[in-house]
């Protein structure tokens, strides 16, 4: 197995208009996007066969993609259509076509493949309720100085919240809590027991009761992140990232954060948006920090109980890096106490 087997997002559906031609960077590959005549998204490798411009400077004509360079004209399957210096001596050949990847649109993004034939043929992961009836979603894009195991972990990590992010999502408190930690099927499942109302601004909102929370934390391999809150009727809430491999230090986050908070859904939106850009806004520099340092004297974590999760991630991550199925890894459950 190999990072390169699993689909990845590449932009947002509303981005990548007709006649629209978008640059983009997965796992150190360069890629241009585009919508051929039928609609359909293309991937290409970001590469002139001629005298290796690049395609994404160019522009779409009738579906297919000319090069700024030469004029080259690429179709929806990387073949080279026309060469304009040839004129009517022009005869099209296998040797003349770009690289292309498998695309795939869901919910709003659109998702490309970089292996043709995987191991294993995963689907692209399901946002959980997009554009289902009484449900909002808010969707933020964020670029990190930092690598994907270390955001995926970052974003299902509870002890910084209270130090990165104090007041607005949780306030140290020595609260006493309790998780469940589970490693199965290449993923990371996490139960917590005990939380009631240390949510920042929005506990008064939330969770007027004080009720326990029903809090879990979900990381789906190789990078993607879902953090759910249910307290109630109308107070339940998905935070979910997929962590884009732009290159070894640079990861492109897209984030939906969807609620379903009743009446509130259209009201609570522009607060939603700015609290959920706010809080990625800290933790953008806190990674960048945290980038710098691996940066100079290397990976060595000193883990404690609570970074049980970031073990269990780290464990899944590595085993696709050496070419192996984190599916075939022991399954394991730990509890663990920890305190905010």
């Amino acid at each position: 197995m190999q990072f390169a087997d699993f689909w990845y997002i590449v932009a947002l559906s509303e981005q990548l208009q007709p006649n629209k031609v978008l640059a983009r960077s997965l796992l150190g590959e360069w890629l241009a996007i585009f919508r051929d005549e039928n609609g359909k998204a293309v991937a290409l490798r970001d590469r002139c066969l001629h005298r290796n411009s690049r395609l994404s400077t160019g522009k779409v004509c009738q579906g297919a993609l000319q090069c700024p360079y030469h004029g080259w004209l690429y179709d929806r399957n990387g073949k080279v259509i026309a060469v304009p210096a040839e004129g009517d001596d022009f005869q099209p050949s296998l040797q003349r076509q770009a690289k292309r990847y498998p695309t795939k649109e869901q919910d709003g993004y659109i998702y490309v493949r970089l292996a043709d034939n995987p191991r294993e043929d995963f689907a692209p992961f399901s946002m959980p309720y997009y554009g289902q009836p009484g449900w909002e979603t808010v969707r933020v894009i964020n670029r990190f100085a930092n690598n994907v195991t270390n955001c995926a972990e970052n974003f299902i990590d509870i002890p910084h919240t209270a130090f990165v992010h104090p007041g607005v999502f949780r306030t140290s408190r020595q609260q006493k809590l309790e998780m469940t930690v589970e490693r199965e099927n290449g993923a990371v499942l996490v139960e917590y027991r005990h939380e009631t109302s240390n949510l920042g601004w929005y506990s008064r909102f939330l969770n007027r009761q004080g009720t326990e929370i029903k809090h879990c934390d979900r990381f789906y391999m190789p990078n993607i992140t879902s953090v759910e809150y249910q307290m109630g009727a109308n107070r339940h809430l998905f935070i979910t990232s997929q962590s884009i491999p732009e290159s070894d230090n640079s990861t492109l986050v897209y984030t939906d954060v969807t609620y379903n908070y009743g009446i509130w859904n259209k009201l609570a939106r522009p607060l939603v948006c700015w609290t959920a850009q706010h809080i990625i806004s800290q933790d953008i520099d806190i990674l960048s920090t945290q980038g710098e340092v691996i940066g100079k004297y290397g990976t060595h974590f000193a883990n404690t109980p609570a970074d049980t999760i970031h073990v269990f991630v780290e464990s899944i991550r590595d085993a696709i890096a050496r070419g192996e199925d984190p599916q075939l890894l022991p399954n394991k459950s730990v509890k663990v106490t920890f305190w905010v």
